[in-house]
């Protein structure tokens, strides 16, 4: 793994030609069937969500998209879902323990999307609800941080048995920026805010809350070493007694 700075991590996760969440799908599963809406109000285009194979095993699988363009990026604002993005992943997680899936989740997000609308919707409580009922999923459950994971709005989805980082991605309580405007009031200080915030790959592997890095990838790579090392992971998740693999995860969790 290439050693770098804590902001170039940072310009690596938010780089436009990063490996997108719809790549990664396609990537790893066959026959991916998209599932829609959360049964409430809406579908959010910035979340997507559905069922594929994953060597054979079908698999839920929900992630945070970013847009390739200006256009897209407004639809999907700009990678940041709204509550009934959030609540369709909770709909469709809560689905794969109906059907005993295990769930997939892809994270590449800034945040949850934090307009007054998502506000008067409920974002706080459909992030918070995605937590509480992840961490009681009785299959088992991985997340991968692909670019940004950025506050709540990521930690949604990554409340998995096993919290995977690729190489050039960041996972932190608030942006670099944000964390340099509040402390200094002077947001140019990024690049000291990057390395106080802890908040590469190295910094979170060593203090335990992710479990492993994994290499980068890149349009148009082949997934198959990713998609048999998954395809592993879930097995050994798999052969735990149910009430073990809900106290393991909810033990790590509760470690920081």
């Amino acid at each position: 793994m290439v050693n770098k700075t804590a902001y170039q991590r940072v310009q690596g996760a938010r780089r436009k030609d990063k490996i997108s969440i719809a790549e990664l799908i396609h990537g790893l599963t066959t026959d991916f069937f998209e599932l829609h809406g959360d049964r409430l109000e809406a579908d959010d285009h910035a979340l997507i969500g559905g069922v594929g194979l994953l060597n054979n095993r079908p698999i839920t699988v929900v992630g945070i998209q970013k847009g390739a363009d200006t256009d897209e990026n407004i639809d999907r604002h700009f990678g940041s879902s709204t509550p009934q993005g959030y609540r369709k992943a909770l709909r469709l997680m809560k689905q794969a323990e109906k059907f005993h899936r295990p769930i997939l989740a892809l994270v590449n997000t800034p945040g949850a999307w934090p307009d007054v609308e998502s506000e008067y919707h409920g974002q706080g409580s459909a992030v918070a609800q995605c937590i509480i009922q992840g961490m009681q999923l009785k299959v088992p459950y991985i997340s991968i941080i692909v670019g940004e994971g950025g506050s709540g709005g990521a930690l949604a989805l990554a409340c998995g048995d096993r919290v995977l980082m690729f190489e050039d991605s960041i996972y932190s309580v608030l942006s670099p920026e944000g964390y340099a405007s509040i402390m200094w009031k002077d947001s140019s200080k990024v690049q000291q805010a990057a390395e106080e915030l802890g908040l590469t790959p190295e910094s979170l592997l060593k203090d335990g809350i992710i479990n492993q890095i994994i290499h980068e990838y890149k349009p148009g790579d082949d997934l198959s070493d990713l998609r048999d090392f998954l395809d592993k992971q879930f097995t050994e998740l798999e052969n735990l007694p149910m009430s073990e693999l809900i106290e393991q995860r909810q033990r790590r969790f509760r470690n920081y």
